[in-house]
Parts: structure tokens; C-alpha cells; sequence
């Protein structure tokens, strides 16, 4: 009996001091781990020569979205930058404030086409995206959006994009978000935590679409564009 006893003891101290090693071990490999983390939600991928680079909606303060789609219009990757964004009031939207931008960073006016939405996510916002690219017979697309929220975009445009359209997905890099260090501000955190809870819903919304079907049966975004003809 005594050595039973004796022996759940010693199997609990052997436990107990592998389980605070192991806590150890991933208290001093935290950084690293949180590095990895913040890393999977972006996706970076190698531009073409497209018909357009395409602005996601709800840019940051500095305006990084704009600034990186200049930056690829001016190397000669696209003719075109298409504004995209949602109405803010009957008279003002996000699109408006990425053509703003633009304009600062060089980009000439005859060269920005502003499309207006009421999209409430950014799966509704791609399918905006996909039937602009239809109607102007576009067949490669560079899109750009934050760094943090590549992932999520290249999944939804993957799964909602028919496979006839090359679609590239940019990350701007974003001052809000330094995947290096992003559990040391709030708003990085925040935004990580956005990420992971839009991934998951993301996933939910497109479960029953084929990944880069065409002709897939899809909600219905009202927009409209304006611009010289692009």
C-alpha cells in the first residue's frame, strides 16, 4: 500500500516538473512564437502585369493602402487603380478618401476609377470587385490591402474569383501592424484578434463555394463607379 502510494507521488512530482519545464520553455520561446503568429496572416504575393490594381476599402490614418497601390502603379504594373469603397453618407465614401490619397501620391486623376458600394464586409467587397472585372472583360487583377488582412482577402478571392482571372493579392505594409511585435500595442492586438474571428467567419460564408468556381450564384452588392473612361 505504501508503495503504491509512494509511487503516485513520484508519478505527480514527474509531472508537475514536466509541465513547468514545458511552461518554461514556452515562456522563453514566447517572442518567436508570436512572431510565427503574426506572420500567417499575410500573404505577399509576386505582381504582373495587370488591367488593374485594385484599392480595398477602409485604409489606415496614413493612408498605406493608397501609398503601396501608387507605388505599383508608378512601376508600370497596372494602367489603372481602382478606389474601392463604401458609402460613409449619401454624399461622401471611403472611395472618395482612396481616390484623395492617390491624388497625393502622384497618381493622375484619369488614371483612379472610384467605385462606391454599400458592402458591409470584405467578402461583400470582392464580389463587388468580381462583377466590375466582368463587366470591363478584365482578366488580371493586383489587389491591395493591409498586411494583416491578405490572408483572409486571398482566401475569399480564391473561392469567389472564376479561375479565368489571375488575381494578386499585395500587402501593404501597415503602421497599425508590425507583425514582429504586434501583442505589444493595443491596437495590434486588436487587430489580430479582428483577423482570427474574420478568418473563422470568412470560412463559414464560403463554405459552400468551390474554390475559383465561375458562374457561382452570389449576393448581390449595389455599386457604381465613376471616372474618365478607364
Amino acid at each position: 500500500m505504501r508503495d503504491s502510494q509512494r509511487g503516485g507521488i513520484i508519478s505527480k512530482a514527474i509531472f508537475l516538473i514536466f509541465l513547468v519545464i514545458v511552461i518554461g520553455l514556452v515562456y522563453v520561446a514566447r517572442h518567436p512564437i508570436l512572431r510565427v503568429a503574426g506572420r500567417i496572416w499575410i500573404v505577399d504575393e509576386d505582381p504582373v502585369r495587370s488591367d488593374a490594381i485594385v484599392v480595398l476599402g477602409d485604409d489606415n490614418y496614413n493612408g498605406d493602402r493608397a501609398a503601396k497601390a501608387a507605388e505599383l502603379l508608378k512601376a508600370g504594373w497596372a494602367p489603372r487603380i481602382v478606389a474601392s469603397g463604401r458609402f460613409l453618407r449619401s454624399y461622401a465614401s471611403i472611395a472618395d478618401l482612396t481616390a484623395h490619397d492617390l491624388s497625393d501620391r502622384g497618381v493622375p486623376v484619369d488614371a483612379i476609377l472610384k467605385v462606391t458600394h454599400r458592402a458591409e464586409n470584405t467578402r461583400d467587397e470582392i464580389d463587388v470587385i468580381r462583377h466590375l472585372a466582368a463587366e470591363k472583360h478584365w482578366r488580371k487583377l493586383l489587389i491591395v490591402t493591409s498586411n494583416y488582412h491578405t490572408r483572409r482577402t486571398a482566401f475569399i478571392c480564391g473561392r469567389l474569383f472564376p479561375q479565368d482571372i489571375d488575381v494578386r493579392v499585395i500587402a501593404a505594409p501597415d503602421a497599425d501592424y508590425n507583425p514582429d511585435s504586434w501583442w505589444q500595442s493595443r491596437l495590434g492586438l486588436k487587430l489580430f484578434l479582428h483577423e482570427l474571428a474574420g478568418y473563422a467567419v470568412a470560412m463559414w460564408e464560403v463554405r459552400r463555394t468551390s474554390p475559383s468556381s465561375s458562374g457561382v450564384a452570389l449576393l448581390e452588392i449595389p455599386f457604381s463607379f465613376s471616372s474618365s473612361e478607364l
